[in-house]
């Protein structure tokens, strides 16, 4: 796959708006399979943001991808537990700014783990 796809280049630039694209590549077994339980969904994004901090994100670039992935989730994925799904609502009730600081406060949760 050409550099051009990617979410982050190899230079380090990130690039948002190839987030919902990386996602709609994956295949839906994939995503059912990261979603299956809360756990298994905080052990793929600790392996997610483990790589995006060894390629130098900060944790406001982190929040932004964080964003763009819970929104394309809110609108296209059905929570399969309690907690997806509480995510889900507090989500769709929470304004731009609400959004921004859950995202950052899902970053610190993996961040603890």
């Amino acid at each position: 796959m050409s550099e051009k796809n990617h979410v982050v280049e190899k230079q380090g630039d990130l690039h948002i708006d190839r987030v919902e694209d990386t996602i709609k590549r994956m295949d839906h077994e994939n995503i059912d399979e990261i979603v299956a339980s809360f756990d298994g969904f905080k052990r793929y994004l600790d392996d997610r943001i483990g790589i995006a901090k060894k390629i130098g994100l900060n944790d406001e670039q982190l929040a932004i991808v964080a964003e763009k992935i819970a929104n394309y989730l809110a609108e296209h994925v059905e929570p399969k537990n309690r907690e997806e799904k509480l995510l889900q609502e507090l989500w769709k009730v929470g304004e731009k700014e609400e959004r921004h600081m859950l995202a950052h406060m899902l970053v610190k949760l993996i961040d603890q783990e």
